[in-house]
């Protein structure tokens, strides 16, 4: 029935949008042609994908009255007025976007504010429309009424009915594509088109970002899929049959796997059944890229899962409770379904039984703001949602995402970013970059990290011209080495946010199979700021030291790096070993949006938001793997290396 549903869209769509956008895609396929592009990508391109505007069912409710227009000005540098009345804008702009909005209820709660009363039959939605006009207290309760009742099941019949809201749907997505086609300037600016997915068995989250590499002609004809219940596949079956019809390219962004309980990284199927070979290498096809930090927590690791990381708890404080809406609580068996570096462990060891490595995956950052304001900076956060913009409550209230409590302010991280080594800032560039998983995060920070393993790479190659090197001779961050009986060398550099704190470490993160099949890991400081005086004692580098001050919310540069960069060969590699490999990079001490709003509102924060207020800040960069060059592992690969002989083949 689904098939059908999604084949009846494209049809339809099709013909409406071949009549009236073929002027359009010629104006902008002659715009990209215009664009250079880089021998190599020279500069990370920054941008978050997972923004949600007065479209979403819940950024409407919660209060948010900004629409993609300023959500697209906001992303490129211009300053707009945020729902509550302040002046909102970037200190730097963003270079791409990809607003998100939620498929299911596109437009729903705008719809039901809007609606009279009289028409209105249900006594749910009766309720919730009063509510939204009673106050935005009030809004903001309905809402998270809403979403618990998302993941109970239990929506009224009106908002599970897509087919009543088709017509509502389309004119909503077909104005937002021309929207973000009008602000589209290649080597400039770029926003992509997509939709979150979000499928919540149970209130577990298993959401998904779908994001397209095409404009108006392809993308109008489709609806955005709905999903709140199903299974993954049927999303996979979405995006082929999108391919299939138009030609264009579309991916899945897993998110918040830190609130599914266990089920975003499962060893079976989406049926439970045994995952064999065909599902891992279309699972890995299909979300090539994951979020591993955003504004509802950190995903990369946690404690319980890796105790000997000293680093492994940043952003895990309130999430680990249960999945979340709070409906279900959360044990540490779930954990290891629900982080991304044991999910990179869980795939080594799936390959070594399939062929197929399901979770070869890179990684981004993104924020999940529902306010229309793409920012992860920690001095210009202006929530996750429009009811918790800048104010003197918000870091010590309770904020929950459905009715159940436990989570607080504090608890939400500003959010993060995701850096894309793309050759030019176009929307086919920043795709294929995160295909080939080329790609790394940050929870804000804009530090430069490069990533390139090989054989062969030795200190000499720093004088030259050691990207070259990194491209000719090895592989970059997302790329796979083929196993040739040797310890792999990388070539890591990072640098520091030009206008941020100054760098701690570099850390090499590796996981492995062991001889006995058991996966491993391994952290791995590699250099760090200081070395002649912070000496290792017991295998570990002293605390970089600690510069902010919490009275005033500042920090100094008088600790740390501005640069690290080493050549390092792992020492404990055996031959045949299948790995992976990824840069973590830490920032010195500096402060949270917490501390930061409590010295501009001129309050105390509580022990437990006062201890968490100072973090460091982090990047996470896209593995390396090495390995025998099988299952999607090499689909990847042979995808890189086309796109690299492809490239070649024009440089003449």
């Amino acid at each position: 029935m689904r098939q059908n549903l999604i084949h009846a869209a494209l049809v339809i769509g099709l013909a409406a949008g071949l009549a009236s956008c073929g002027d359009q895609a010629a104006v902008v396929a002659e715009a990209e042609a215009a664009v250079a592009l880089a021998e190599f990508p020279e500069r990370p391109l920054w941008g978050d994908t997972h923004l949600h505007t007065d479209n979403s069912i819940d950024a409407f409710g919660f209060g948010t009255r900004l629409g993609p227009d300023e959500a697209l000005k906001f992303a490129r540098g211009e300053e707009v007025t945020a729902t509550t009345g302040l002046k909102a804008k970037l200190a730097r702009p963003l270079d791409f976007l990809v607003i998100a909005d939620h498929s299911d209820g596109l437009g729903a709660t705008k719809r039901l504010y809007d609606a009279p009363r009289f028409l209105i039959r249900d006594e749910t939605l009766l309720r919730w429309h009063d509510m939204m006009h009673e106050s935005p207290e009030g809004s903001q309760r309905a809402v998270a009424e809403l979403i618990t009742a998302a993941s109970n099941g239990t929506l009224p019949e009106a908002l599970r009915d897509q087919s009543d809201a088709e017509e509502n749907t389309r004119e909503i997505w077909t104005d937002h594509l021309a929207t973000i086609d009008k602000y589209y300037e290649p080597g400039v600016f770029t926003p992509l088109a997509g939709f979150e997915y979000t499928l919540m068995p149970d209130g577990n989250n298993l959401h998904r970002v779908v994001m397209f590499r095409d404009g108006y002609d392809r993308t109008s004809t489709v609806l955005p899929y709905p999903g709140l219940d199903g299974a993954i596949d049927q999303l996979w079956d979405y995006m082929d049959a999108y391919e299939k019809a138009t030609g264009g390219k579309a991916l899945a962004i897993p998110h918040n796997s830190n609130v599914s309980n266990g089920l975003m990284f499962e060893l079976t199927d989406s049926k439970g059944g045994p995952m064999s070979a065909a599902y891992a290498r279309r699972r890995a096809l299909r979300e090539p890229v994951v979020e591993a930090t955003q504004i509802k927590g950190d995903s990369e690791s946690h404690p319980f899962l890796s105790p000997n990381d000293e680093f492994a708890s940043f952003g895990d404080v309130g999430w680990e409770l249960g999945n979340l809406p709070l409906t279900a609580g959360k044990d540490d068996s779930m954990l290891a379904g629900e982080y991304l570096r044991e999910a990179l462990k869980r795939g080594l060891s799936i390959e070594q039984r399939t062929g197929a490595n399901p979770y070869a995956f890179g990684m981004i950052g993104s924020t999940d703001s529902h306010t229309s304001l793409a920012t992860a900076d920690e001095d210009n956060f202006f929530g996750k949602h429009t009811g918790n913009e800048p104010n003197a409550k918000r870091a010590l209230e309770s904020q929950n995402l459905g009715t159940r409590e436990g989570r607080f302010g504090w608890h939400y991280l500003a959010g993060g970013y995701a850096a894309v080594w793309a050759r030019a800032n176009t929307r086919a560039e920043i795709f294929d970059a995160m295909m080939r998983r080329e790609v790394y995060a940050t929870t804000g920070s804009r530090m430069v990290v490069r990533l390139f393993a090989g054989f062969d790479f030795t200190e000499a190659d720093w004088q030259g011209d050691w990207v070259r090197a990194g491209y000719t001779r090895g592989v970059p961050m997302g790329g796979t080495l083929k196993e040739q009986g040797k310890a792999p060398t990388f070539l890591i550099s990072a640098l520091k946010d030009p206008e941020g704190a100054n760098l701690d470490r570099v850390q090499v993160v590796k996981g492995w199979v062991s001889a006995d099949g058991q996966t491993q890991e391994q952290v791995y400081d590699v250099v760090w700021s200081n070395m002649d005086t912070r000496v290792q004692v017991g295998g570990k580098v002293p605390a970089v030291g600690d510069t902010v001050d919490r009275a005033k919310a500042t920090w100094t540069n008088t600790i740390g790096a501005p640069e690290l960069r080493v050549t390092w060969t792992d020492p404990d590699y055996r031959p045949g070993q299948r790995a992976f490999y990824y840069v973590r990079v830490l920032e010195i001490p500096t402060p949270r949006w917490p501390l930061y709003d409590a010295v501009r509102f001129g309050y105390q924060l509580s022990p437990d938001a006062l201890a968490d207020a100072v973090a460091q800040e982090r990047a996470y960069s896209s593995p390396v793997w090495i390995g025998p060059a099988t299952g999607a592992a090499a689909t990847a690969t042979a995808l890189f290396d086309r796109n690299r002989l492809s490239r070649a083949k024009r440089l003449g």
